[in-house]
């Protein structure tokens, strides 16, 4: 079997081995969501600062086992009823507009809170 790494810094050359690895990493910090509007939100990326000084994008559906809540396929984002929490960085309140949004807030979530631990990578 081939090795395969979870991400490569595109700056330094350091790679992550797996997920877990990369999101215990005290190097690694959580940026904020890049959206793609024109395709699924799941075809955006989270992104993330490396001490480097690098910011790396890494594409939502590699966090998507992170929870097990409904991921809502329909964008509310033009609708009346969607406050578009989504849109804004530093937002930490959930919309209950059932938008596809919504998947990625909570991923975002999960990473925000993951402790950080020195490991080997």
């Amino acid at each position: 079997m081939a090795n395969s790494i979870f991400k490569k810094c595109t700056a330094c050359g350091k790679k992550w081995i797996d997920k877990a690895i990369f999101l215990f990493d005290p190097t690694i910090s959580l940026v904020g969501y890049q959206v793609s509007f024109d395709t699924a939100l799941e075809a955006g990326f989270i992104l993330f600062n490396h001490n480097c000084g690098t910011t790396l994008a890494v594409p939502v559906n590699k966090f998507q086992d992170l929870h097990q809540l409904p991921v809502y396929i329909e964008n509310m984002t033009n609708e009346e009823i969607n406050p578009e929490y989504c849109l804004h960085e530093d937002g930490e309140q959930d919309c209950q507009a059932g938008c596809e949004c919504f998947h990625v807030k909570k991923i975002m979530n999960i990473i925000k809170l993951w402790p950080k631990k020195r490991c080997k990578s």
